[in-house]
Formats: structure tokens, C-alpha cells, sequence
């Protein structure tokens, strides 16, 4: 597409476009995260591309918004570590899967005007 941005969410970087989905590790501002269909809207915008047009935050855009909903919680892949001593006969394997929240962005907002596709 023409048009993304890229967001700070969960301690990681994304290059989000609107329509579609992304998990994320956990949302700073949310505590409860049960309900479907919940309405986020994210500041911390650190670059917009419409086009060939590019901006870039220092650290990021003062008049960005990217506005999505959450999903639904979900887990992440599974983990499998393993601790195996040979000279002991010693095995341990653990399994840990991430807690993940799943959100769609809807709509890019840049200067209070929605991105159009170019």
C-alpha cells in the first residue's frame, strides 16, 4: 500500500496499515483487556508515509494518531526451553507461550485528516 505508519506499541516498533491486524505484547494504557471491539488510539507515531511523501518524528509526530480496536486476547507461539546436564543424566523442558493482545487498525490520522489511499 501507499500508505503506513510506523508505531511504538508493547516496547517494539510496528509497521502498521490500516485493515490490518497485528498482535501485540500488552497495551501501557489498558489493564483489563476482556471486551472485543475496544476503541485504542495511539500517539506515539514515529513515522507516516502517504505516497511518496515521508515524515518523521523527533521521536515522534505531535499530530499523529493511529486508531484501531482490540480483537480479542490470544497466546503466542509456543517455547520450548530445554536444560540438559549429560554427565548427570538430568533433563528439564519447559514450555511458555506469551500472552499477546490482537488489535486491527482501522484509520491513520495525520494534521486531523484521515490518509486517503494516494
Amino acid at each position: 500500500m501507499n500508505r503506513y505508519a510506523i508505531i511504538d506499541v508493547g516496547g517494539k516498533q510496528l509497521r502498521v496499515e490500516p485493515g490490518r491486524f497485528y498482535d501485540v505484547r500488552h497495551f501501557a494504557s489498558l489493564q483489563d483487556v476482556s471486551g472485543s471491539n475496544m476503541k485504542v488510539s495511539i500517539n506515539r507515531v514515529s513515522l507516516i508515509r502517504r505516497g511518496s511523501e515521508i515524515s518523521i518524528g523527533h521521536p515522534w509526530l505531535s499530530d499523529a494518531t493511529v486508531r484501531g480496536r482490540i480483537l480479542h486476547p490470544c497466546f503466542g507461539s509456543k517455547i520450548v526451553i530445554q536444560k540438559i546436564h549429560s554427565k548427570k543424566k538430568t533433563r528439564r523442558k519447559v514450555g511458555y507461550r506469551e500472552n499477546l493482545i490482537r488489535f486491527v487498525v482501522d484509520s491513520i490520522y495525520f494534521n486531523g485528516k484521515e490518509l486517503n489511499d494516494c
